[in-house]
């Protein structure tokens, strides 16, 4: 599969909760598993369905458990075993500041590697 990304993605070991933004109702906390993350985006494990083009809030935990809050819009669905979805998304208006702690995580990381 050709690489899409426009920054190197990394793997962070942390949780999101996330909860939508774009419609009324309930508002729901679920956490997921991130697989990885970039400057731009993150990837991410979850049981439940979510649907492409909606916005949730996002609380990231970064590798120095600085809390990120962010939002992000699913851009990439794919459908797993175990009733489990790998989803794609992309980050919404996020600060310079806390993209580029991002970036030097990925910047430190591919040092030590």
């Amino acid at each position: 599969m050709e690489e899409r990304r426009k920054n190197k993605r990394m793997e962070l070991k942390s949780k999101l909760l996330i909860k939508r933004l774009d419609t009324e109702g309930n508002t729901k906390e679920v956490d997921i598993d991130v697989v990885d993350v970039s400057k731009t985006g993150v990837g991410f494990l979850c049981s439940e369905a979510l649907e492409i083009g909606a916005v949730y809030e996002a609380f990231l935990t970064i590798w120095t458990k600085e809390v990120l809050h962010c939002f992000i819009e699913i851009v990439r669905i794919e459908k797993k075993e175990d009733n489990l979805f790998s989803y794609g998304s992309i980050f919404i208006g996020m600060s310079e500041i806390e993209a580029s702690r991002i970036e030097t995580y990925g910047t430190i990381e591919t040092m030590e590697g």
